[in-house]
């Protein structure tokens, strides 16, 4: 399993509203498992995006937080069309001039879960991989009356 470190309030938009899109700077080969980190790093002006508010961007809600795994989704596909033959169809989360990574199976956290991230794709310590299966584990069983 890999993560990608991503600002707010678009991690907020992945965790709470199936935003399928993480725009990125770069490519990657991975495909598989990702967790959704939301870095140090806020984007201030995309707090008032339309997106971000059709979302429910809640600066009070858990997912919300800054420094911490908020979700886990699969990372199917990555689109660079727009930039090599201008727009692509990935949807209104797409930004121009940049990869596309389309995210599928997003399942957000019922808490976040503290940890340091990374510029770049990235890989979890044993530890945090051990705490989010424990969390998803927890939670599906509580969602099956276990």
């Amino acid at each position: 399993m890999q993560a990608i470190s991503v600002q707010q309030p678009w991690a907020f938009g992945i965790a709470r509203s199936g935003k399928a899109i993480a725009n990125q700077a770069l490519p990657t080969a991975y495909r598989g498992p990702l967790l959704i980190h939301a870095s140090m790093r806020v984007d201030l002006k995309a707090c008032d995006h339309p997106l971000i508010r059709s979302a429910g961007w809640d600066p009070r809600d858990p997912l919300a937080t800054i420094g911490a795994v908020i979700a886990v989704a699969r990372l199917d596909d990555v689109c660079s069309k727009a930039l090599v033959e201008g727009p692509c169809d990935c949807g209104p989360w797409s930004q121009p001039g940049a990869h596309h990574w389309r995210l599928t199976d997003i399942q957000p956290l019922p808490r976040p879960i503290v940890a340091l991230g990374r510029p770049e794709l990235w890989e979890p310590t044993q530890t945090l991989l051990t705490k989010v299966e424990s969390m998803l584990t927890t939670t599906t069983q509580s969602n099956h009356g276990a």
